[in-house]
Order: C-alpha cells, then structure tokens, then sequence
C-alpha cells in the first residue's frame, strides 16, 4: 500500500500550485498527485468551447512564485495550460502525478492518524489504496462529467442541435449559422463575441442581465513596470496592483451599490454606442450579488455593436422546430442553441469521506479559515475567492498548509482537527454570491459561521495576515 505525508486530490490549478509550494517551502515531504482525468489542468483541459479564456488577470491568477510573461492579462485556456505545464516541469513534480485515477473514498483511522484513500482507474477499472498522513482536497466545487441543462419546455420538438459548453463537440460547425446561446454568465460572454465573426448571426437569450465591464486585455502599467524592473520584481509589483484594485472595486460596489451600478451601466452603454444598455445590461440586483463578467477589450459590445451578435432578454415559453418561442410572442430561429446555463456544484469531487469508517457529513460541518473544516481531522480543502481571482485563496492555502506542517513537525504532532466551541453560532451558506447554481446545491457543501475563524471575509488583505503571519496556534485547533 504506497505511502506518502501527503495526498493531493485534484491535479487542476489548486493541486499543481500546493505540489509547487511543498517543493518550495517542505521538500522533504512526500507527495502523489491522484488525478481523475488523463491530463493535469482541470477546468483548463476539460472546456473546449471557442474562446475559453479566464475572467481574472493573470497576474492574479497565476501563482505568486511564477511570474506571467504573456502580454495579455485574460489568458486562454491553452496559455494557461502551458503556464501550467512550466510549473509542473520547472519544479519537477510531473512523475508524482497519476492520471485516470478517481479517488472514490477517503477514510480517516485515528489509531494510526492516516487517510486510506481508495482510488479506481478510469482505463482499466481496477482499484487501488493509497494511505498518507495528510489530505490536499483541491478537486474545485463543480461536476466535471455534467453541467446544468434546465428542462426546457417542448425541446423535444427542436430539429437542429443542443449543446452544452461543458461537452463542445470538437467537429461543431458553426459558420454562417443562426445560433442562439441561452444564458448570460462568464461562459456566454465569452463564447458570443468568438463565434459571431463566423456565424450568420448569434443571440444571447438571457432570462436576466448580468454585469459586464470592458476590461483592456494588455496592462499598460504592467508592460511599462516589465521594461523598467527585473521579472520578479515587476511580477509582485503587478501583481500587489491588481489585487488592491480587486479589493478596491469589490468594496467600493458593496459600500455605494447604487452608484456603482450607474457607473457600470454607463461603461456599458458608452461600448454600446447607439444601441441601449437598457434593460440588456442593466440587473436587478446590486453589484457582486452576482459574479461580475469581463469583456476583455469589450468583444462583447463590439460583436453586438457591429451588429453580429444581439442580445434579448425574456423568459423562454417553448422550443418549437425552429429555435425558440419566448414569453413576448418572439420566435428565434436558430441552427444550434447553446444552453450555457451554468455548473452543477460537486463539493470534494465527490469523494465519500469517513473517519474511522463513519460517514462524514460534509454539509454538517464549519470551515475553519475558509481551508479545513470542523471534526475533520488532517485535512485541507482549497476553495477560490467568489469576489477576486481563484488562485489568490488557493495560494494562502498552500503557505498556511506548509506553516501548519511545519509547526507540527516542529511540535511532534501527529494530528490537528479544528473543533466548534460556540456550538449556537449562527451559521450561512459557504458561497456568497446570490446565483442560481449555488442555491441548487449550498446544501450539499459545508457552511461557514458568524464569527472569526469560522467567517469567511472573502478579502485577500486580511486573509493574508490570517494565513500567513497570525500564529497557528489556535485554541479552535486540536493537536496531538
């Protein structure tokens, strides 16, 4: 039974980055990578709709230690893969990863203080048992085999093709068709602006707007501090730029809703020119309720702009033979209809975890930190920011988790489980954003608490004085 101080479960940007940070900061401790799919990258080698890009600046999302050389800040997914695969080569982490290997349990013995994860292999259906002193769970928060599809009224009736980006064909011809894209999300302001130039004509159908800016997809600032600094340095200086402007922007919404939602709207229908923002552009809930979308140099207004991509926004009534009937009376013709509404939330992957083989049930539980969660022992989860970019939680984890072993290593601790001690602490869902695909599933996934450590405060600032100056110690930790 192979054995190692540590199991990553997740070979995505969360695993990679934790397998860095152990090279940098614990390389005398042992590793394995389990990987469900049959290359590393997560999101990044699973979508392959046109345009797949990321939201966040690079600067922010890549990783602290590896400096983002690329002149774009919204990157697509192969640079991000190639960004992925320097940092797997560059701190010689590819053989500790295995591919086609789903973890299907993990089970906590508290006589030896070890995981048993029980692992089966996607090619050849075989299982195999790996044990390790330690978990890294960074399988993200969402369904990787399928994404959400509603069901649509009359779909039945529809002649031409339904597809979901989740599952993009990769002989789908689109050129010189009608299509129309049902949702109006990150996936949607992506995928229209990079197919209307060869479509007949795309409409985005949305049932409400979302906010969208116009983001310059080259950093002026960032390219002068490049040519004027070395790398590294030009790297954090970005970096430290990005991330207060994040935090600036966040608050400033949560702080003066109102007026940030004019100004937003504004921005809109100055890219727009002559066609109105109004009500396309312009939600019904206040900024950062929702997850804000990014139009890197504006393709979005521009496609719709010059006239090749639209926008309506209604209530679906029925699919007919043709494309789709909505509640004004409207038919929309469509060739293909491309249903990006959105993820289905998987908490762990999936994973089943027991302790002493007992069911552990994760939506009973705190997170501690945003990083472990309460009764469960020797474990670490790495969850993103909902408000900034992703990478910039997963890489405090990664220094909090290496403090953590350190401080054990140091102390002889075999075992830390962090414990509740305000048991009528009240309690709210773990993902704050108010969007349809966390209402589906919060009650599948862990909460968090009211209070300090058990809040989540979704701010880069605080966190990093939390997770990488405060003490571990804690008496909200258990140590033995």
């Amino acid at each position: 039974m192979p054995h190692t101080d540590i199991i990553i479960i997740g070979g995505g940007l969360s695993g990679i980055g934790a397998a860095c940070h152990l090279e940098r900061k614990n390389k005398q401790k042992s590793y394995r990578i389990l990987e469900a799919r049959e290359e590393l990258g997560g999101t990044w080698s699973l979508f392959k709709y046109p345009g797949i890009r990321s939201d966040s600046d690079m600067y922010t999302f890549g990783y602290s230690f590896k400096t983002w050389d690329n002149a774009k800040s919204f990157a697509d997914a192969p640079s991000i893969l190639n960004y992925l695969n320097e940092a797997v080569d560059e701190y010689q982490i590819r053989e500790k990863i295995q591919y086609n290997t789903k973890a299907i349990t993990v089970n906590f013995d508290s006589t030896k203080n070890s995981w048993t994860v029980s692992t089966l292999n996607s090619k050849t259906n075989k299982s195999e048992t790996f044990t390790s002193n330690f978990l890294f769970i960074c399988t993200g928060y969402y369904n990787y085999k399928n994404g959400y599809t509603p069901d649509y009224p009359g779909i039945e009736n529809y002649k031409g093709e339904v597809i979901h980006p989740q599952h993009w064909p990769k002989d789908l011809d689109y050129k010189n068709k009608k299509v129309v894209l049902i949702g109006s999300g990150a996936t949607a302001v992506t995928i229209v602006p990079k197919i209307a130039n060869e479509t007949a004509h795309v409409t985005m159908l949305q049932r409400s707007p979302t906010y969208v800016g116009a983001f310059p997809n080259k950093d002026k600032v960032a390219g002068l501090l490049k040519k004027i600094l070395p790398k590294k340095v030009a790297h954090k200086c970005i970096r430290f730029k990005n991330i207060t402007t994040q935090v600036i922007f966040f608050n400033v919404c949560k702080w003066w809703p109102n007026t940030m939602k004019k100004l937003i709207i504004k921005g809109a229908q100055k890219e727009l020119g002559s066609i109105a923002a109004q009500p396309h552009f312009a939600p019904n809930y206040k900024p950062w309720d929702q997850r804000f979308c990014v139009a890197p140099d504006g393709d979005l207004f521009k496609s719709i702009r010059e006239g090749k991509a639209s926008v309506v926004t209604d209530h679906i009534e029925t699919f007919t033979e043709n494309g789709i009937k909505i509640k004004s009376g409207e038919e929309l013709k469509a060739d293909i209809i491309i249903s990006a509404t959105g993820l289905k939330l998987l908490a762990f992957g999936g994973t089943k975890a027991t302790i002493d083989g007992k069911e552990f049930d994760i939506s009973k539980s705190l997170t501690y930190r945003g990083l472990m969660l309460s009764n469960l022992p020797n474990c670490i989860f790495f969850a993103g920011y909902t408000n900034a970019s992703w990478t910039l939680k997963s890489d405090l984890t990664s220094e909090y988790a290496n403090r953590l072993l350190n401080y054990m290593d140091q102390n002889n601790y075999k075992y830390v489980i962090p414990k509740v001690q305000n048991n009528d602490m009240e309690t709210a869902p773990l993902l704050n954003l108010n969007s349809s695909y966390i209402h589906r599933s919060q009650n599948e996934f862990p909460k968090q608490g009211s209070k300090t450590p058990w809040k989540l405060y979704q701010n880069y600032f605080r966190d990093y004085k939390t997770l990488r100056i405060n003490k571990i110690a804690d008496k909200q930790l258990d140590f033995k």
